[in-house]
């Protein structure tokens, strides 16, 4: 993987205000030398988000989420480090020179020049759309579709004339390589030469989570035109269908706000849902989810709402999504809309509240699947009877639940009309434990152990660390005088481990720096609470020397009662007496002496 320098990092957090950053996602207020705002992370009345602009870091008192810039643009936007660096990088306008291997750096080039010569052609269709003559087709269509001018420009529609070297000769002016076009399946090459790709259809960009255009999708405008109804690009270094998910870049912050995704059949569904407010809504590239586009779901949702057709290409792509959908862990429901509208012609119809509230009364997925079957099998007769049954058996038993198991069998037996006792027997019948085969495009996942939440730490601890991480406490002082087995919380004593060994090796180091070397977020969350906290400390040097000399005492003191314990044990190993009694005298002599004074107490 190719990895940033770590001096590019620092000049991309040196070039990113944190103020400036959060305030172009959350309004800031100054309160004393701090900014307050509403959380991001979780919902509150009353501000409780606070950032640090001198030590450039944010906390929250509520949610107690806390990091540095790179650490708010990771959780904001749900990124990865290396995807938030990136982000701030083209925020600042500074270059990266990635530390690649030769191949790395050939394939990541190909990418950049995809990816730019992607969104020329989507600005070279918008403009055909809004003022070619040839483009008053697809005018007409979006007209007699409802799709406002504002959807339009929203989603950077354009249209693809009806010719076969448009492209090509817009990429000739531009001086772009065919080849280059070829590789991003925007042109094909035939016998008699190269020829466009997308012709006379309506042109929908795809883009990346990150919002950059890396294919299209192009939906005929006439039922004499001949092709499929809808084209896509192909497998390309930068497009993937697996792994694409149509106005996801939109979606993913109204997703993470409400923990749900509503998954559409089509681009114009999903069009329809977000100019009608709801949001969170998504399309994947064709009808049924991937085990990638689950797997990148979950990184947003816990529940997803299919919302598929109301024909039976749609039902059958609800069915065919359950078992990736089960491995991921997300829960599913299933909207099902009224025969013959699709979610685009419903809303338009029956209005945004009718179809909130289709979407708000969804039945669990296996609630429209005992409807489904009782539909296409006649429930009156033996074969149909046992045909539902058996499919129900083979769905549930994908959720190796067995309180999910009992309660469908419950509801079966009550639909059917049979016992209870027939049909948990049928469905314990060659009962299999779910394996999903993997994709073989499928990131190697790393299992993440769940964080366990970190004990708060008593007052003496918790200000010895504001102390040492605000202020100009010397750490080369504290590292001296204090010994970290004197400390009692686990989580501080590991978080000034780490900031002696971070400034033995560089003086210079700051706050963030620290952050990035801590083992877990509870440790972040950790240092930023105690960075953020606004209490004043008078006399700071003063106060540092005697909570270290009291966190000394208190350790000699438990330790010589511990001593004593074991002397006088009946079942004390005497041969570690002369041992035990010269710790004692030497800890009794250390409490006598006086710390070397901290400068300024």
């Amino acid at each position: 993987m190719p990895v940033i320098p770590q001096a590019t990092i620092e000049q991309i957090r040196n070039a990113s205000d944190i103020v400036d950053i959060i305030g172009s996602y959350v309004p800031l207020k100054r309160a004393g030398t701090n900014f307050l705002g509403l959380c991001p992370f979780h919902k509150e009345k009353t501000p409780s988000f606070n950032v640090n602009p001198s030590k450039q870091i944010f906390h929250c008192f509520g949610c107690h989420k806390g990091g540095d810039v790179f650490t708010f643009i990771r959780e904001f936007e749900n990124l990865n480090f290396l995807e938030s660096v990136q982000r701030l990088a083209e925020r600042a306008r500074i270059s990266i020179d990635f530390e690649m291997t030769p191949g790395q750096r050939e394939e990541g080039s190909l990418k950049e020049k995809l990816r730019t010569i992607h969104e020329q052609v989507a600005k070279h269709w918008e403009m055909t759309l809004a003022n070619d003559a040839s483009a008053q087709i697809a005018r007409d269509y979006l007209a007699k579709r409802g799709v406002s001018e504002e959807a339009v420009k929203r989603f950077r529609m354009g249209y693809a004339p009806d010719k076969w070297d448009n492209i090509l000769n817009w990429a000739k002016s531009k001086k772009h390589d065919t080849k280059l076009l070829e590789k991003g399946g925007l042109v094909i090459a035939g016998d008699k030469g190269h020829y466009d790709r997308f012709r006379g259809r309506l042109i929908f960009p795809i883009c990346d989570e990150q919002g950059r255009v890396v294919g299209f999708s192009g939906r005929v405008l006439s039922t004499e035109q001949k092709g499929g109804k809808y084209i896509n690009s192909p497998e390309t270094p930068i497009f993937s269908k697996s792994r694409i998910i149509y106005g996801l870049d939109k979606a993913k912050r109204p997703i993470l706000d409400t923990k749900s995704s509503i998954v559409c059949e089509g681009q114009l569904d999903t069009i329809a849902c977000h100019l009608a407010g709801i949001e969170n809504s998504v399309a994947p590239q064709g009808t049924a989810l991937t085990a990638d586009h689950a797997r990148i779901l979950k990184r947003y949702a816990e529940e997803v709402v299919l919302c598929f057709d109301s024909d039976s290409a749609g039902q059958q792509a609800a069915l065919r999504s359950l078992d990736d959908l089960l491995s991921s862990g997300l829960a599913i429901r299933v909207a099902v809309i009224p025969k013959p509208h699709d979610p685009d012609s419903f809303i338009r119809e029956n209005g945004v509240e009718a179809f909130r509230h289709l979407i708000d009364e969804a039945p669990g997925f296996f609630d429209f699947l005992l409807s489904y079957l009782c539909q296409i099998h006649d429930a009156d007769s033996d074969r149909g009877r046992v045909n539902i049954v058996q499919a129900m058996r083979e769905a549930v038993q994908k959720t190796d639940n067995p309180v999910l198991i009992d309660t469908y069998a419950q509801k079966l037996s009550h639909r059917l009309g049979v016992a209870v006792d027939a049909v948990r027997a049928e469905f314990a019948k060659r009962k299999q434990k779910f394996q999903r085969v993997s994709s073989v495009q499928e990131e190697k996942q790393v299992p993440v152990l769940e964080e366990k939440p970190m004990a708060k730490p008593n007052s003496v601890d918790f200000w010895l660390l504001k102390l040492a991480l605000t202020g100009e406490s010397p750490t080369d002082w504290l590292e001296s005088r204090l010994d970290l087995q004197w400390v009692t919380h686990d989580g501080i004593r590991e978080i000034l481990h780490q900031k002696f060994a971070l400034f033995s090796e560089n003086n210079s180091a700051t706050f963030p720096d620290l952050l990035g070397v801590l083992p877990s977020e509870p440790h972040k969350k950790l240092a930023t609470e105690a960075v953020a906290d606004g209490r004043t400390i008078p006399n700071p040097a003063r106060q540092l020397n005697d909570i270290v000399l009291r966190l000394r005492n208190q350790f000699i003191d438990s330790r010589l009662s511990e001593i004593q314990r074991e002397l006088v044990s009946s079942a004390a190993d005497e041969s570690r007496w002369p041992e035990l009694i010269t710790e004692r005298d030497e800890l009794k002599k250390l409490m006598r002496d006086p710390l070397e004074p901290l400068a300024g107490t």
